[in-house]
């Protein structure tokens, strides 16, 4: 018996390299950082994150959270048929085209797929091209409970993006200033597996499977699960906004799942879940913008100080412990108000410098240190600027 669930678990690890969603994300988070690159180095002038940093301190938590719901699914008798994971996982690449994370949430890629296993049965009959058979039987119920699942991992993500995570940019305001905006964006592949139809794994329990589907004998695929998000945020710190963002998306999560779960002994109401698993993803979406928009922006230029917009991983003020928010107000005790004059002070300190800056609670606390000969006087700070490129085309044409 144990010899077999090893022999079925080895298939389904090697049937993850047939499933065309596997290579997909790999080009995807090429793609993304790349593009995210070529913005940095136009608007900035520099390279900011790494290629791979959306990705980054999601594998180890993806392996853990893999395990534990490929646990529950298994061992609840969850049963899917190969023909939703198919569609889910075109959903997830046909979502994904776009180069975002925005519509990355189980809320759509599990909701759409739902919604299209509905219909596509009956759309399938004027055809033989296609077996009906791969999408006539679907676990409607292990849908909704998967999406709400999936959901609690979604809010666990985004409460864990740390203050130097998020991804700077520069963009004009109404009033024609520029000012910065953060992305709280993060992606992750979640390695679940699932029980499909027509294994050597036959029922050990009166109970198991839950939901038959296909006969009465099953077996296991390992699925790539395609996770991410992507939120604008210009009026806080966006960490400490993705924290309260989180928590609304855990509770919306935890719904989902009571629905899904009562809708096994009442009949009728996984529709319910995903209803409420899409509308009220998208409703904390709405929440989240129009409290941004009511709010002044958090980066923009400064009547005293200079507003820190970024900070390059690796350099010297991340090293110091310089936050994404705080106002830097003074340099060896001169007041600066733009780049060139904080610039030209750091020039000027020589071997040893003082900053004065203000914390998020509008305190003063002081960070000095020396200059180190791999510094080159660059403390990697980015501050609310006109963009790299269009400077460089002033220049041009001047």
């Amino acid at each position: 018996m144990v010899e077999l669930w090893f022999q079925e678990f080895g298939v389904g690890i090697l049937k993850l390299f047939l499933n065309p969603l596997l290579y997909w994300i790999f080009i995807l988070i090429f793609l993304v950082g790349y593009k995210r690159i070529k913005m940095e180095r136009e608007q900035f002038g520099v390279k900011v994150f790494d290629l791979f940093s959306e990705w980054r301190r999601t594998l180890l938590p993806a392996v853990l959270t893999g395990i534990l719901i490929s646990l529950i699914f298994i061992g609840a008798g969850v049963v899917f048929s190969y023909g939703s994971l198919i569609i889910l996982s075109f959903m997830m690449i046909l979502l994904s085209l776009n180069l975002r994370f925005t519509l990355l949430s189980a809320s759509y890629t599990v909701g759409l797929t739902y919604i299209v296993l509905l219909f596509l049965p009956s759309l399938l009959e004027k055809q033989d091209i296609i077996p009906v058979a791969y999408f006539a039987e679907n676990n409607f119920i292990g849908l909704t409970f998967l999406l709400g699942v999936m959901l609690v991992v979604e809010a666990i993500y985004v409460r864990r993006v740390r203050r130097g995570e998020t991804f700077p940019r520069l963009v004009k305001s109404e009033r024609g200033i520029w000012i910065g905006e953060h992305h709280l964006s993060k992606m992750a592949m979640i390695p679940l597996f699932f029980l499909v139809p027509g294994g050597a794994l036959e029922s050990f329990a009166p109970y198991w499977p839950l939901i038959p589907i296909g006969g009465e004998s099953y077996g296991i695929i390992l699925f790539p699960f395609l996770l991410g998000f992507s939120h604008r945020i210009r009026a806080n710190v966006a960490s400490v906004r993705g924290k309260q963002l989180g928590k609304q998306i855990l509770w919306l999560g935890i719904v989902v799942m009571i629905i899904s779960v009562v809708g096994y002994f009442f009949k009728g109401l996984s529709p319910v879940a995903l209803v409420v698993a899409i509308f009220g993803r998208e409703f904390i979406t709405y929440r989240l913008r129009t409290w941004d928009k009511k709010h002044n922006a958090l980066f923009k230029p400064e009547q005293q100080g200079l507003r820190i917009l970024g900070i390059i991983p690796g350099t010297p003020a991340e090293r110091l412990d310089i936050q994404v928010g705080e106002v830097i107000t003074k340099i060896n005790d001169k007041r600066i108000n733009s780049s060139d004059e904080f610039y030209a002070g750091l020039q000027a300190a020589g071997a040893y410098f003082k900053l004065e800056i203000l914390d998020d609670n509008g305190e003063m606390r002081f960070v000095q240190s020396a200059f180190y000969e791999s510094d080159h006087y660059q403390l990697g700070l980015l501050f609310i600027e006109a963009p790299h490129r269009t400077k460089e085309i002033l220049v041009e044409g001047s």
